[in-house]
């Protein structure tokens, strides 16, 4: 029989993810039985996306893959409340799923961020006698606080406990860096139990299907420089409008396209309305399918981040 595994995530497609359909595709080429439990799509804006009404159980396939989509309360922005609710309301769901409702897996893979996935899967672990692989793509609290998100230094010490907590319940840990295993081991968790697996690009993914561009990419003579993501706190975006804006008053003919959304989207447009910038373009998200279409016709693909040493351990090889 096929290993079955409990693939709980709060993030998949159509959402943008770094291991969503790809990766539960690929287990289920190699002959795992695999069943992804998440919720109901609304990241990175925080409503939900149509076609879809939350419901107290959804399933679906989804390139062979079985999808499970649980209740949540839907909420990305600013307001920490609405993330906290946000994150706890998925966490419960997937907590009564995998207790009551799901079939008996042989191993549960727990993606992390957030936290509460981990405590969710842990417990499940706990109650069912489940192996548990944890996957963690965010250092936290160190994120949080790198990022601005949580400055509160008690409300850190508790994450940090906590997460403390879950490492210790899991059977083994993925990370997707050095800096992270380095990290984790420092904090007291066994170098055996973590694996360092890094982030891959699906680039089937993302080649164009047509060389035809975008009907909504800008026009312009200008040298198009193209920021495609998450518009969060980590990316620290403003430093680009900054940097058009300087361009823009030495008459250089450079333009920066975003593409996507997220909680600093919004005020990134107000600040660059308000600079009376020409050079600067905001395009709403688009489905992964037809991203690639967007990058082909940048002349040039920007990746940026703030300035912290936790931040930029994502990319530490």
């Amino acid at each position: 029989m096929a290993v079955r595994v409990l693939l709980f995530t709060q993030w998949f497609d159509p959402e943008p993810t770094f291991k969503g359909l790809v990766f539960a595709r690929e287990l289920v080429a190699q002959g795992f039985d695999v069943e992804v439990v998440t919720g109901f799509p609304n990241y990175p804006g925080g409503k939900l996306y149509a076609g879809y009404k939350i419901k107290l159980l959804q399933r679906e396939f989804i390139d062979g893959v079985q999808v499970t989509r649980v209740p949540l309360y839907p909420s990305h922005g600013q307001s920490g409340i609405g993330r906290v609710f946000n994150y706890v309301s998925f966490a419960a769901s997937i907590l009564f799923y995998g207790l009551f409702r799901a079939k008996k897996p042989d191993v549960i893979y727990a993606y992390h961020p957030p936290l509460t996935v981990g405590i969710a899967a842990a417990l499940v672990r706990f109650f069912r006698r489940i192996p548990v692989v944890y996957d963690i793509q965010d250092m936290w609290p160190d994120t949080l606080k790198a990022t601005g998100m949580f400055s509160n230094e008690k409300l850190l010490k508790i994450v940090s406990r906590v997460c403390d907590w879950v490492y210790g319940q899991v059977d083994q840990i993925v990370v997707l860096s050095p800096g992270f295993k380095r990290l984790l081991i420092e904090r007291g968790v066994p170098s055996q139990k973590i694996d360092i697996i890094y982030n891959w690009c699906a680039e089937g993914v993302f080649s164009p299907a047509s060389e035809s561009q975008p009907k909504n990419f800008p026009v312009t003579s200008k040298f198009r420089i193209l920021f495609a993501g998450n518009m969060g706190k980590a990316q620290s975006l403003e430093t680009v409008i900054a940097a058009a804006s300087l361009l823009q008053r030495n008459k250089s003919d450079v333009a920066f396209i975003f593409l996507g959304g997220g909680v600093e989207a919004t005020r990134l447009e107000s600040l660059a309305i308000s600079q009376n910038l020409d050079n600067v373009f905001f395009l709403p998200a688009v489905p992964m399918s037809e991203v690639g279409a967007y990058l082909a016709s940048a002349d040039a693909l920007l990746v940026h981040l703030k300035k912290r040493s936790i931040v930029h351990d994502h990319n530490s090889f």
